[in-house]
C-alpha cells in the first residue's frame, strides 16, 4: 500500500471498492480516506456477492468502534477476511471474546508481556537484531521487506518456546492468514489458502502441547504459561489453548516486519529524517510511534453493531459488520497536523492506534516497541545511509498495509 498518498482526487464514493486488493497493491487508499473522513465518515458498501459492511475512517469513530464493546462485539469476528461468516472460535478464540471472560484471559497472558516483563530480553534481542542485519554488513542488496517477515520469529521464537527450524513455516503460514491473496502465499483460493494456514497453525499448537505434557516439560515460555492459565474458575480447555496458541503467534509474526520495512522505506525517501535520528539517538523512541502511525500495518479491524447505533453521522443497523479503518485514524487531521507528512519530531504520535484501541490492545505491544527502537538503534548506529536498490512490492492484502520486497543497500558507518 502507498504510505505517501499522491495529490488529492475526486472521488466517487459510490463506486469506491474497499476490499479491492488492487488499491492496496498498486493504488492510493489514502486519498480515498481522506474523501471519506470529509465527505462520509459512515460509508457503507455492499459486495458483488451480497455481504456488505459499513466502515468509519475518523480516529473518534474508530476508537469507539474498538473500544466499546457493548455497542460493538467481537463475538462474530474481528478481520474483514470472515465477513459474512460468524466466527465458530467465538468466546474461546482471544480476539474473538468480549469482557468480561477477554478480561480474564487477557490479563493472565499480558503478565508475561508487560514492559517490566519484557525489559529483561533487551540484550537478547538486540543480538537477533544485529543477527538479522549481518547480511547487510558487506553493501551487497539486501531485500529487506522479504527478510524482516523472519525478525518477529527471530525474537519471539524463543519467548514462546518454538524451535528455530519451524520459525519459516509458522511465517509462512501466518502470513497465509493475513495475506491470503498475495501470489506469494496463496495455495489454491483465498477460501482454501485460508483453511490451510488455520488447521495446520492449530495443529501445531495442539502437538505442541501434546509434545510438552508428555515430557512433563515446565519451562517459562509463553506457550506453557498459556497450559497453566485459568480463566474464572476453570483452566483452559485444550481447544482454548490451541486457538489462543494460533492468536499469539499471528500477533506475534504479522505487522512488526512491514512497520520496520515501511519505516525504512520512509526514512529512505527522507534522508534529512534518517540523519536528524542519527544524530540525536533520543529522537529514536518518537521515530518508532511515528513509524508505527504512518505504516500502520494492521490497517482495519472489524466488529458487528449490538443494536441499531449512531455514529459518523449515520446508523449501522443491529448486526451489520463495521470495519474501522485503522490506516484513515492515524492520518486524520484532526488529530495528527498535517497527516502525510512523515516526521519524527511529531508531537502526540503515541496517540496512534496502530496497535489497535481499547480492551483488544495488542497484547504485544511493549515487545513490539521495544524490538523496534532496538531495531533502529542498530540501523542508525552501523549504517550511514541506506538507499532503494529497487522497487518495492506491495502486499496483496485489505487487511495487512506491508511489502513484500523492498530491496536497499545499507552503507556501513565509517567510526573514528
Amino acid at each position: 500500500m502507498r504510505l505517501t498518498p499522491g495529490p488529492a482526487q475526486d472521488i466517487d464514493l459510490d463506486s469506491v471498492d474497499l476490499f479491492d486488493l488492487d488499491l492496496y497493491t498498486a493504488g492510493d487508499p489514502h486519498t480515498v480516506w481522506d474523501v471519506m473522513r470529509a465527505k462520509a465518515p459512515l460509508h457503507h458498501q455492499v459486495l458483488p456477492d451480497g455481504r456488505e459492511f459499513w466502515s468509519v475512517t475518523r480516529y473518534e469513530d474508530v476508537c469507539r468502534v474498538l473500544g466499546d464493546h457493548r455497542e460493538f462485539t467481537s463475538e462474530r469476528g474481528t478481520v474483514p477476511t470472515h465477513l459474512g461468516t460468524d466466527d465458530a472460535a467465538a468466546g474461546k478464540l482471544l480476539t474473538s471474546t468480549d469482557p468480561p471472560r477477554h478480561t480474564q484471559v487477557r490479563r493472565a497472558i499480558g503478565a508475561k508481556l508487560t514492559a517490566r516483563a519484557v525489559a529483561p530480553w533487551e540484550d537478547r534481542i538486540r543480538r537477533t537484531v544485529v543477527r538479522f542485519l549481518e547480511p547487510a554488513f558487506d553493501g551487497g542488496v539486501f531485500d529487506l521487506a522479504e527478510r524482516a517477515l523472519l525478525l518477529p520469529a527471530m525474537v519471539t521464537g524463543p519467548l514462546l518456546g518454538i524451535p528455530e527450524r519451524d520459525w519459516e513455516e509458522l511465517v509462512q503460514l501466518t502470513a497465509m492468514v493475513t495475506a491470503p491473496s498475495d501470489p506469494h502465499f496463496k495455495q489454491g483460493g483465498e477460501a482454501a489458502t485460508l483453511a490451510i494456514a488455520h488447521h495446520e497453525l492449530i495443529t501445531y499448537v495442539n502437538e505442541w502441547v501434546t509434545r510438552r505434557r508428555a515430557s512433563g516439560g515446565d519451562d517459562d515460555s509463553l506457550l506453557d504459561h498459556l497450559m497453566t492459565l485459568r480463566a474464572g474458575d476453570a483452566p483452559l480447555t485444550d481447544e482454548e489453548i490451541a486457538l489462543d496458541g494460533y492468536s499469539i503467534l499471528l500477533g506475534a509474526n504479522v505487522t512488526t516486519p512491514h512497520t520496520v520495512s515501511g519505516t525504512i522505506q520512509a526514512l529512505i525517501e527522507r534522508p534529512g529524517q534518517f540523519a536528524a535520528a542519527q544524530a540525536d539517538p533520543a529522537l529514536i523512541p518518537n521515530l518508532v510511534e511515528e513509524g508505527l502511525r504512518w505504516t500502520s500495518a494492521a490497517c482495519n479491524f472489524m466488529r458487528y453493531a449490538v443494536g441499531d447505533t449512531e455514529i459518523g453521522g449515520g446508523t449501522i443497523p443491529a448486526r451489520a459488520a463495521v470495519v474501522a479503518w485503522i490506516g484513515s485514524a492515524n492520518r486524520d487531521e484532526l488529530q495528527f497536523p498535517d497527516p502525510h507528512t512523515f516526521d519524527i519530531t511529531r508531537g502526540g504520535a503515541k496517540r496512534h492506534v496502530a496497535f489497535g484501541f481499547g480492551p483488544h490492545f495488542c497484547i504485544g505491544g511493549p515487545l513490539a516497541r521495544m524490538t523496534l527502537r532496538i531495531f533502529f538503534e542498530e540501523v542508525l548506529q552501523r549504517f550511514s545511509a541506506v538507499e532503494l536498490a529497487g522497487e518495492p512490492e506491495h502486499l496483496r492484502s485489505y487487511f495487512i498495509a506491508g511489502m513484500t520486497h523492498l530491496p536497499v543497500v545499507a552503507r556501513t558507518r565509517r567510526t573514528s
